[in-house]
């Protein structure tokens, strides 16, 4: 099962994570300035991470995959790692979509 993980960047921010059942990072936030910014922000990929016209599927400027997920209003609340292929990217999409829901909040220092 997946869970986010919220963490403090060193600026002070608070970001977090969602991780797959297996570990791996599959959507990471933007810095929040306040906790319930972070939580507020893992609230927003819950309620639209099941809808896929919310994934925008790009390329980077080396040619790689990647994803952004944007809530209702078009601000982006999360975004993928670069993948290697636009399969793999698929399936980072599907597992976030799979996650998302269900997943546990927990803090990290």
């Amino acid at each position: 099962m997946g869970k986010f993980e919220i963490t403090t960047r060193k600026n002070g921010d608070f970001q977090f994570n969602l991780k797959a059942g297996n570990g791996q990072v599959i959507l990471t936030s933007q810095g929040y300035a306040s906790k319930d910014g972070c939580i507020n922000g893992i609230e927003s990929v819950k309620k639209n991470a099941h809808l896929d016209e919310r994934f925008e599927r790009l390329q980077s400027s080396n040619g790689k995959p990647y994803f952004n997920l944007k809530a209702g209003n078009g601000q982006i609340i999360g975004n993928s790692e670069m993948y290697e292929s636009v399969a793999s990217r698929e399936n980072g999409i599907e597992s976030v979509k799979k996650n998302a829901s269900n997943a546990s909040i927990e803090e990290k220092s």
